[in-house]
């Protein structure tokens, strides 16, 4: 059983991240903790300066709210959103928080990740803690 799991959500990928929810819930130890996390790529500075000048806040407003939907009927379960790279946020996330467990969704390989790989795949190659990938 695991104390500080931390479970990354893609918020188009709702029913796997559900089913990755359900299962750190069932590995959670009793008095342990759950994360749902959600990585936010960077916009481009070139592309950001079109943009009006509080889309950041309203795009993490948007993402917190989503977020909240996806964990909704889950009890105990902190929602966190921030920004970076997929895969190297999640790692480094879970190592500052010391997080013992990372339950990560994945979709059935394609072709293209042969060449480029995905989140899960970079998640299991560079974390520092236990991960469970859920199909």
């Amino acid at each position: 059983m695991y104390k500080n799991i931390l479970v990354p959500m893609a918020l188009s990928r709702t029913k796997d991240t559900r089913s990755a929810v359900s299962v750190a819930e069932r590995l959670l130890a009793e008095g342990g903790k759950i994360t749902a996390l959600h990585i936010m790529e960077h916009i481009p500075a070139y592309v950001a300066s079109y943009l009006p000048g509080d889309h950041a806040e309203k795009r993490r407003e948007r993402t917190m709210e989503l977020l909240q939907q996806q964990i909704e009927g889950h009890e105990g379960i902190d929602a966190v959103a921030i920004n970076g790279h997929a895969g190297r946020s999640i790692t480094e996330y879970a190592e500052q928080n010391g997080c013992d467990l990372i339950v990560v969704a994945s979709h059935r390989p394609g072709p293209g990740d042969i060449f480029l790989g995905s989140t899960a795949a970079w998640v299991v190659r560079h974390a520092n803690c236990a991960v469970h990938v859920t199909r």
